[in-house]
């Protein structure tokens, strides 16, 4: 079962070697010359720049084992993954922006389509409604008493990482025409199978405008969220104005693979 996102006092990290670890995400040093792009009180991307991260970067499976590659990520996001095999790319993207809105208690904005098409409300699902299999197609069947809270939640977003993927989210999302006007909170994204998506966590800007910008990604099989590193630099800052290709440590987007929540 999922464990749903709290925001608690932030703690202190340890020292490792006189370094300071950062504890969130809006502790991640800069670039030099860059300012972190403001973001509006209660925006997506002021809370995805609040999300505290592990006190170390080990990237753990959703069944406990390290990650065989452990050298893609910068830092960990504090988050549970669960203990089945359900939270990967696509899912870990819903995951933070159907918690975002669960913690503004917006509920009836939590919907995600099924691969089939298929429309999943949260609203829905608090109502009792369930999402039954039939002849290939989800049908939705009221089977349930009415429930709402965090298990209640945990148990909907499960439902949702069994039947959506990279596919369905796609097509749901609005397409960035330029990677420059790059937002935290917007998504790169490669519908099919196999697919990929990697969320953008936060954004900053130097005096002329440029932006470079921070992304996060879960894969295959279920793990921790993390933040990634750069495979260009020593940061894991991407700069905005990339031609082409953005290549990250386990996926190549191009870059009209850039969407936007609507």
């Amino acid at each position: 079962m999922l464990t749903i996102f709290t925001c608690p006092s932030l703690p202190v990290h340890p020292k490792i070697n006189n370094t300071v670890h950062a504890v969130s995400v809006a502790d991640i040093p800069l670039p030099a010359g860059y300012k972190r792009l403001p973001q509006p009180a209660g925006s997506f991307g002021a809370w995805l720049r609040a999300m505290q991260l592990n006190a170390d970067n080990k990237v753990h499976l959703y069944n406990g084992q390290l990650k065989r590659n452990q050298e893609a990520q910068y830092a960990v996001l504090n988050i549970s993954v669960g203990n089945k095999d359900l939270q990967q790319c696509a899912d870990a993207v819903m995951r933070l922006y159907a918690e975002y809105l669960y913690a503004n208690g917006a509920y009836g904005k939590i919907s995600f389509n099924a691969t089939d098409g298929t429309k999943m409300s949260y609203s829905d699902w608090m109502k009792g409604d369930r999402f039954v299999l039939q002849k290939n197609r989800l049908l939705k069947v009221r089977q349930a008493a009415a429930a709402s809270g965090p298990a209640c939640f945990a148990q909907y977003l499960e439902t949702v990482f069994s039947w959506a993927g990279t596919m369905s989210l796609s097509k749901t999302l609005l397409p960035v025409k330029d990677t420059r006007s790059i937002l935290p909170g917007d998504v790169f994204i490669k519908g099919g199978a196999p697919g990929h998506a990697v969320i953008v966590m936060d954004v900053a800007e130097n005096a002329r405008g440029e932006r470079v910008f921070l992304l996060a990604q879960s894969y295959m099989p279920a793990q921790q969220v993390h933040v990634l590193k750069n495979p260009g630099s020593d940061a894991p800052w991407y700069p905005a104005a990339f031609s082409g290709k953005l290549l990250t440590p386990e996926w190549v987007f191009d870059s009209s693979e850039l969407s936007r929540f609507p």
